[in-house]
């Protein structure tokens, strides 16, 4: 048997090709490559835990792309892909508390009439749609749409048809003071927090529109209560909330108070974005015109969201490659912009920046 050797290039397109994907459209490193890696190492793996499943996909494509690809960024689109569903994501308790992600059935959501959002992810690497259907399935970002005639096609190929509403699935809305009481009134009855190596801290007097320049190790003069990380021997880190004194940790408790089902860290965006609401330097959204007589405009976030809202707008927008300066970003309808913008200040008490430069 003759051997050849690949070129990087060429191994990237043979990668693509056996993911399914159009080797002309899409390359390795996208968002799109991207996300169809850690599904498919997903489906091979789960129950995995989140670093687990990174790990494994850095390990596979840094020799073809090591100067491209970052940790944090595929941390980022696999927070992207639990929140769409494709992924769960379910705390255990075994002496110690560990994340661990199992698949998300295959099933869509009508997100108008005739174009349904694809989620979940079939074990040992079999397509979520294996006929000549799969040809229509439009990537973008972390997401998978197809346009069709009717469901029926998707209920036939065994999709699961998910309700708007259950999909959503909201808290319920309610002032930032109100939201941030109720987890100080948690705290106060805590169990002291002791000696916590390794801890970072969101602080909450830094700049809203740079999340990641937001994190920082404690320091003598912290006082009050933080968002926080804390690492475990095992697994990934956990979402906490510390109350602080002269640099001291005095009290803790773990995310999620509220839902055990829901990801620690969707309740900490939410704490976090009350208490930038409070404190008068609200988390923003930015709202891109395009030129001309475009019917859609561009939504940038600069601020992680609950799982709940990349889901609302998921349903209204199309995700877009990540923008310069922002975490993530959504194409939407015009009609649509203003129910966007008022389930963000009801829920998460955002506030919008308007840019009229196109993009």
């Amino acid at each position: 048997m003759k051997l050849t050797k690949l070129t990087v290039e060429d191994a990237s397109t043979v990668a693509v090709a056996a993911l399914g994907l159009d080797t002309d459209a899409i390359d390795l490193s996208s968002p799109e490559g991207l996300a169809t890696s850690l599904r498919r190492a997903a489906s091979f793996m789960c129950p995995t835990s989140p670093g687990r499943l990174v790990d494994a996909v850095l390990g596979a494509l840094k020799p073809l792309h090591g100067d491209e690809l970052k940790r944090d960024d595929l941390v980022d689109l696999l927070d992207h892909l639990v929140a769409s569903g494709d992924l769960l994501e379910l705390r255990q308790e075994s002496g110690r508390w560990t994340r661990l992600l199992y698949l998300g059935p295959p099933s869509y959501i009508e997100r108008v009439p005739g174009i349904y959002l694809l989620m979940g992810v079939r074990p040992f690497g079999a397509p979520l749609i294996g006929d000549e259907l799969a040809e229509a399935i439009e990537y973008e970002g972390h997401t998978r749409t197809l346009t069709a005639d009717s469901d029926g096609e998707l209920r036939s190929r065994g999709l699961h048809r998910v309700s708007m509403d259950s999909w959503v699935s909201s808290p319920s809305p309610e002032r930032a003071a109100e939201f941030i009481g109720r987890h100080r009134a948690r705290l106060d009855v805590a169990a002291e927090g002791g000696q916590l190596d390794g801890l970072l801290l969101l602080d909450p007097s830094s700049e809203v529109r740079y999340y990641r320049g937001r994190w920082r190790p404690p320091c003598p003069t912290d006082t009050g209560d933080f968002v926080a990380r804390r690492p475990q021997a095992y697994g990934a880190d956990l979402w906490c909330l510390v109350r602080f004194r002269a640099g001291e940790s005095q009290r803790l408790i773990d995310f999620p108070v509220n839902d055990p089902v829901v990801p620690g860290r969707d309740e900490a965006w939410r704490y976090q974005a009350a208490v930038d609401s409070l404190r008068g330097a609200a988390q923003q959204f930015r709202l891109r015109r395009g030129f001309g007589s475009s019917a859609c405009l561009t939504i940038d976030f600069f601020s992680p969201l609950p799982a709940f809202a990349e889901r609302y707008v998921q349903l209204v927008g199309l995700a877009l490659r990540k923008t310069p300066g922002t975490l993530f970003s959504f194409r939407l309808p015009a009609e649509a912009v203003g129910d966007v913008r008022a389930f963000l200040a009801d829920m998460l008490w955002m506030t919008e920046t308007e840019d009229s430069s196109g993009d």
